[in-house]
């Protein structure tokens, strides 16, 4: 990584986690939809332990983005 990316991701405002957040969790919700439904063979059960996957680990990973950002602004 080079060190202008580091730089400039240090210095992110709230809508580039926001917009991070939600391009990998669509992705990251139809491998795990996927996988789950190859595990219980179910659509129904499927979709409840999808959706509420996502949406713990959509708030987790914006919390954890705005963490990071909030330590780099503290060494500064």
């Amino acid at each position: 990584m080079q060190i202008k990316s580091i730089y400039a991701a240090a210095k992110d405002t709230q809508t580039r986690p926001v917009l991070k957040t939600f391009s990998w969790r669509i992705l990251a919700t139809i491998i795990t939809g996927i996988v789950v439904y190859l595990y219980t063979g179910k659509i129904g059960e499927s979709s409840k332990i999808t959706l509420t996957a996502a949406v713990i680990l959509t708030v987790s990973y914006y919390l954890h983005e705005r963490l990071w950002i909030w330590i780099r602004g503290r060494r500064n």
